[in-house]
């Protein structure tokens, strides 16, 4: 049993990965999220909801107490939410860090795949300026790089690393929350590392 704590548990890839670690795993769940009332029903026996912002550090470290994990799937001021994170992961003991960022930071999309990259597109950069902040960082990080993703029910993924050419543009969200799945139980798995997530062909 692992103790994780999703921050963003009310996103699209937050909510996809509670469900899937519920259903596959007997991980305690901690949910923070800004509006805990859109979480929905919890399971009392496996679930805490904290309502706070990462941007608020007394709530953020609450919420890290007693926690092996941090997943963050966030939207917004990245940067900021990742230095948030950085710093008060940097005063508590938890130092797994598993956080979502975007294919195309690092130039890696082929042109094969129709390109989209952080050179030709600045929507990008505050992703790239989040995944420079925890590479930076002493923590035990993967930084997740999913391709577009949908809600076809597959766990047909493949993942590249940094420095290899990004595999597709497409994923299933629910790929995404089995890949951090396997690197919530193991801590080696993608360690200090930043990986690509995309639909196998």
């Amino acid at each position: 049993m692992t103790n994780i704590l999703i921050i963003g548990a009310t996103g699209t890839v937050g909510s996809a990965t509670r469900q899937y670690l519920l259903t596959h795993t007997d991980d305690q769940l901690t949910l923070m999220a800004r509006h805990v009332e859109r979480l929905g029903k919890l399971d009392s026996a496996r679930e805490t909801a904290i309502s706070g912002s990462v941007m608020d550090d007394e709530s953020l470290k609450s919420a890290l107490a007693g926690q092996d994990v941090v997943f963050a799937a966030l939207s917004g001021n990245l940067p900021a939410y990742a230095q948030a994170l950085v710093d008060a992961m940097s005063q508590v003991p938890v130092k797994r860090l598993l956080f979502i960022t975007s294919m195309g930071i690092y130039d890696e999309i082929p042109t094969e795949l129709g390109g989209g990259n952080v050179s030709q597109n600045p929507v990008l950069r505050p992703y790239r300026q989040a995944a420079d902040i925890i590479e930076d960082s002493d923590l035990n990080y993967t930084i997740i790089r999913p391709g577009w993703f949908d809600h076809q029910p597959d766990t047909n993924y493949q993942v590249t690393h940094k420095g290899e050419p990004f595999g597709g543009h497409d994923v299933a969200v629910e790929s995404i929350a089995d890949l951090v799945m396997k690197l919530a139980h193991d801590s080696k798995l993608g360690s200090r590392d930043s990986l690509g997530i995309n639909r196998r062909n």
